[in-house]
This record gives C-alpha cells, structure tokens and sequence, in this order.
C-alpha cells in the first residue's frame, strides 16, 4: 500500500529556508517520479517541482527556480524539498505526490496518482 507522507513544514521568516520530507513508507514506489505542489488559502493547487524515477532530471516552477532544489534519497525511499529565501507568497500547505504512469513525471497534479497529507509552510514578512 502507497503512504506518502509529508514533514518538515513551519513558520519561518522571510529569508529563512526550509526543507521538506516526504517518506515512501509503503516502500513502492522505487523509481517512479515524485513532485512537490502546495495550494494556499482561496487558490488551486499548483506544481513546485518534480524528480523523475532516476533522480537524473529535475524540474521546478518559475516561481521557485532558483532558490528550491528537489533531491531523492532510495536508500530511505525519500524525496526533500530544500526552499531558500523563502517569500510570503511561498505560504501553502505542501504536498508530495506519486506517478506511476510515467517515469519523468509531470507538472499536472492529475498526473499523479499518490498524494500525502500535505504539511503547513507559514512565511512572515
């Protein structure tokens, strides 16, 4: 059974960084692609960035290029988010998903198949 599940979320200031966890605990999901997408209050969901099955190609929204990177770890079925100058407009609730159709992975949340509970990212200004 997939369990995706989120962490590492806060309230930081703005400037400040975080990094994001999300855990394959099902343990089946070894080389499929993973993404990163958050919805703040009153908006639709949007993509962040995403990691195809190898982990050799990685894609990120223009609103976060540049200051997020997305990094897997197999060994402990892992994906972060690391986000750097983290700005107000960076305030959502962040979620990790799962493709199993496609090994690249995709921008459009209806592409995935998996999603975790999301955590909380609160930036102050």
């Amino acid at each position: 059974q997939v369990q995706l599940a989120e962490s590492g979320g806060g309230l930081v200031q703005a400037g400040d960084s975080l990094r994001l966890s999300c855990v394959d605990s099902g343990r089946t999901l070894s080389g499929y692609a993973m993404g990163w997408f958050r919805q703040a209050p009153g908006k639709q969901r949007e993509f962040v960035a995403g990691i195809s099955g190898s982990g050799g190609t990685t894609y990120y929204a223009d609103s976060v290029k540049g200051r997020s990177t997305i990094s897997g770890e197999d060994a402990k079925n892992t994906v972060y988010l690391q986000m750097n100058s983290l700005k107000s407009e960076d305030t959502a609730v962040y979620y990790c998903a799962a493709t199993t159709r496609s090994r690249y992975g995709s921008s459009q949340s209806y592409d995935y198949d998996y999603w975790g509970q999301g955590t909380q990212v609160t930036v102050s200004s």
